[in-house]
Formats: structure tokens, sequence, C-alpha cells
């Protein structure tokens, strides 16, 4: 028996659910001996029938990545395809902003279209979501992991207690959950890891999440920007309001949560939206969640490959995203040649920012901002 086995609940169909508007799966894709998974065979029996197209692997399907055609349709490739594959690699990043750690991801892409979404920029023309079965061996490694740490001895910026694994770095694990049971495999982990704990960020609110226990040992970040600009960049995700109504709910089922400004987009009114934003979090939560409230605080970066991308299927939000007058080109901290706002501006802002959210939030501390 694998760890998995002890934690799966019986398979449960697919019926109504957060994603009925968002994903109808009529194409997926498959690697090899994804159906030796119990995983796999799940996912495939919820999608009867869903075309199946095997595909030697999930990093490189032709007629889907590299296809500069596929950019118009953006939208209609992350509303129809899936893509199932068997994660190879298990590594630890460290990270030391969001988590300690960003373990071996259970899924690549996402049904949503934020606008300003890293992932795309290292899939080509098509980001659908991928989702990896071999759950049982990444549930493994992460619990190797864990028990090599030990104890966490030295309370850092990321958590006083616990070492914290971002468990949804390249995806969102609510519209992940909606998918299959890894997710809820594990937040289940985390409940019986003594030094560990998840977390993850997203733009979904998935109730599903609220019956899976987690017993203080997963952090939620809700995402969060003015409710006019996420209209515009927060594409075929639940609107401001509803993440904020939610808030009170998950501290009630046992996460944590937090708040998740990111990006910070900078245009004329920016504050004014902001502080309305504020005052509309402070109105909303109760006592409970007000007393263990924290944020993170991200100002944009953006790739100017994305940006042809992005001009191909949602113009309207590049004139957001793209002021070549205030931004300049960095390396950031992974590698990658990106954009972000010039040196002394960007400082200036996060200042402002942080002020701003004192004001109106002052019970929440700001883990990090940049």
């Amino acid at each position: 028996m694998t760890n998995l086995d002890l934690f799966a609940p019986p398979p449960r169909p697919m019926g109504p659910g957060p994603l009925d508007t968002l994903l109808k799966v009529s194409r997926i894709y498959l690697e090899p001996k994804v159906e030796e998974h119990l995983r796999g065979r799940e996912i495939l029996a919820r999608f009867p029938d869903a075309e199946r197209i095997p595909v030697p692997s999930h990093q490189n399907i032709p007629g889907l990545f590299g296809n500069e055609g596929n950019a118009e349709a953006w939208n209609r490739i992350k509303g129809s395809t899936l893509v199932l594959g068997v994660k190879k690699t298990m590594s630890f990043t460290p990270n030391g902003r969001s988590c300690d750690f960003i373990p071996p991801s259970t899924a690549n892409g996402c049904v949503m279209s934020c606008a300003y979404c890293y992932v795309p920029r290292h899939k080509g023309f098509a980001n659908p979501v991928t989702v990896f079965v071999n759950i049982d061996r990444v549930l493994a490694a992460i619990r190797r992991h864990a028990q090599k740490l030990g104890p966490k001895t030295e309370a850092n910026s990321v958590d006083p207690r616990y070492w914290a694994y971002d468990i949804g770095c390249n995806s969102d694990c609510a519209a992940d959950a909606a998918l299959s049971d890894n997710v809820r495999d594990l937040v289940r982990l985390f409940t019986t890891l003594p030094n560990a704990m998840g977390t993850f960020a997203t733009k979904l609110v998935n109730r599903e999440l609220l019956d899976y226990a987690p017993r203080g040992k997963t952090r939620i970040r809700f995402s969060l920007m003015p409710h006019a600009k996420a209209k515009l960049l927060d594409v075929r995700t639940s609107p401001i309001a509803e993440r904020i109504a939610a808030i009170n709910d998950f501290v009630a089922a046992g996460y944590e949560v937090h708040l998740n400004f990111s990006p910070v987009v900078v245009y004329e009114g920016w504050q004014a939206e902001y502080d309305e934003l504020f005052q509309q979090v402070d109105a909303a939560l109760n006592p409970a969640a007000k007393a263990q409230l924290a944020a993170e605080v991200i100002f944009l970066t953006h790739h100017a490959g994305l940006h042809e991308v992005n001009l191909r299927w949602h113009p309207k939000a590049e004139a957001l995203l793209w002021t070549p007058e205030t931004q300049e080109a960095k390396v950031s901290q992974g590698g990658g040649d990106n954009v972000r706002y010039r040196t002394g501006l960007k400082g200036r802002l996060v200042s402002e920012f942080k002020a701003l959210l004192a004001r109106r939030l002052p019970y929440c501390q700001v883990r990090y901002a940049f």
C-alpha cells in the first residue's frame, strides 16, 4: 500500500463544479504510462468522451506547443484541452519569499488566463493545464525532504514554525483540485508532517477545498487587485468580491489565509483603487481572519515574448502591462530576462503601496514586498 492509497477517497464522478464554465474537455494528450497510474485512470474516467492522443512528452506536443497560429485560439485551447503527464524530476528549489522551497509540481499551466502569468513564457503559443499523475512519488519526495530538514529552529519571513512548500508555483491549486485529487492528497500530507506546511496562491474560489481538513497546515494566498483591473487582466477567474467573501470561510475551515497582492500594476489612479480595495477587505473580514492575516506584495514583472503572444489574443491588457516609459530590462532571481518597473521608481512605488496598506489594514503584516 502506498501513501496515496492511505489518503485517496473513492473516485468521484465529474459533476457540477467550479470549472463548469471554464473547461469542457474534448481532447486529452497523454504521455506513455499515464494509464499505469491510479490517478491517471481516475482522470480519464471523468472525461470518457474526450479524444485521447498519445504523445511522447507533455513538453513537446506537435501542433500544440510552438505553433504560432495557436495564439489567437488561446482561450479556446485552455477551455477544451487537457494534458496528462508523468513527473520525471523530483527537485526542490529554495525560495525564501512565498515559501521556503518549491517542490516538484503536480500540475503546470492553468485553465484560467491571467494576462501577466509567467508560465506561458515556457510553453509557446498555447498554455493548457498539464496534470501529473504520479502523485504518490511526489508525496514521497516531499515527505523525505521534510524529514531530512528536521525542525525549523529559526523563524523567517516565510513562517516562524514550519518549512513552507509552495505546491502551486506553476498552476492554480484551486483549479487543479477540480480536475483530480492531487491537491487533496497534498493538503492531507502536510497534516502528517510535524515540521512542514503547504502554501499556494489562487484566483479561483473552489469551495470543495473547505472539506479537506487542513488543520492549519496549508496556507492559501488569495490574489487580489482592484476590481476594474481584474476584469481586464484576471481573465476567466473568480471575481474579486467573491475571493474576499471566501476568506472568513476558509479560515473557519482550518486554513491559514493570507493575501497576495500580485501583480501590482501601476497606472493613473492606482492609489485610489487600491485604497478602495483595502477598505473592501477590512469591511469583509471577521476578527478571526484579521488576527491571522498577512500579505505579500509583488509589483509587475513582464516579458517581451509573452507581450508578443498577448498582443495576438488580448491587446487591451498589454496597453496596461507594457509601458516602456516606466520599465527596464532586468534578470530575475530565476535567471530569466524580464521587464520590471525602473530602479528608483519601483522603490518609491513599493513604499507608497505599503503606506496605503498600513493605513487601511494596520493588522496585516507584510511578509515581503518587491
